[in-house]
């Protein structure tokens, strides 16, 4: 506990503070009752002057007067500087200027070697070489003139000849047929195949119909049943051989088919 007028555990040992607080005494003031921007409203604001129109006149420019890209330059003299750079570059001549021996050679006219380094080309020539004397090849595959005539109605148009002229009977495909239809007759042996069933149906209507007298109804044979079980005379003993003799006694009813109970 803090001692009156003196300071807390955690300030006197300094590990742990307690955390400032981001304002001391301030009154608080509703974001609906603070002034936007109040700056805006004192002191002197900023003029911008009015809009300007584009015009070639100062009025124009931001700038109240014409600034010069060079001012105070010196003048200079373009032709001036070209010969000072001539004259350096022909100190460093160390002889006088070459001339050749013999002057340029001008051509003569289109074609003509005269004025070039190199003789003329014999493969460029315009002279006529030695030639064969030519032969014409053979003529090619000789053929007929066009005739005359689309086809039709005309005689000998086509590539291929005229056909000659066949004289068709009037009933000739119903003699063929008379023919045919007696050399199978011919060749037939016998009356046509008919069937005893006819004009009866293959299959019947009834898939269950059977026409065959059924057998006779076997009958079940009943098994009498003993009105008294089989009750032997002797008790029953006890022991291992009484039930072995139980057990074969057993089987040998279950065998005849008797019942009995013991």
């Amino acid at each position: 506990m803090p001692v009156e007028g003196g300071k807390t555990d955690m300030e006197r040992i300094g590990l742990f503070s307690e955390m400032e607080y981001v304002t001391v005494g301030d009154k608080y003031v509703s974001q609906f009752n603070r002034p936007f921007n109040e700056a805006a409203s004192k002191n002197r604001q900023m003029l911008p002057g009015g809009s300007k129109e584009m015009s070639s006149l100062q009025a124009g420019y931001f700038d109240p007067h014409f600034v010069r890209i060079f001012e105070g330059e010196g003048y200079v003299n373009l032709n001036q500087v070209r010969r000072r750079h001539m004259m350096e570059e022909a100190k460093k001549n160390l002889g006088k200027a070459f001339l050749p021996s013999n002057g340029d050679k001008k051509p003569c006219g289109l074609g003509s070697y005269y004025g070039t380094i190199g003789r003329p080309v014999p493969f460029f020539s315009a002279q006529s070489k030695p030639k064969e004397k030519y032969e014409p090849p053979g003529k090619n595959l000789y053929t007929n003139p066009g005739k005359k005539g689309t086809g039709y109605g005309y005689a000998n148009v086509t590539i291929g000849k005229q056909f000659s002229h066949s004289a068709d009977f009037y009933d000739e495909a119903k003699l063929n047929d008379k023919k045919e239809n007696e050399e199978h007759h011919r060749l037939l042996k016998g009356t046509p195949f008919k069937l005893n069933l006819y004009p009866r149906e293959y299959f019947d209507t009834n898939p269950y119909l059977f026409e065959k007298p059924l057998p006779p109804i076997k009958k079940a044979e009943k098994k009498e049943a003993l009105a008294n079980p089989f009750k032997p005379s002797s008790p029953g003993k006890k022991g291992t051989k009484y039930e072995e003799l139980q057990d074969c006694f057993r089987t040998v009813l279950l065998a005849s088919g008797r019942q009995i109970a013991l």
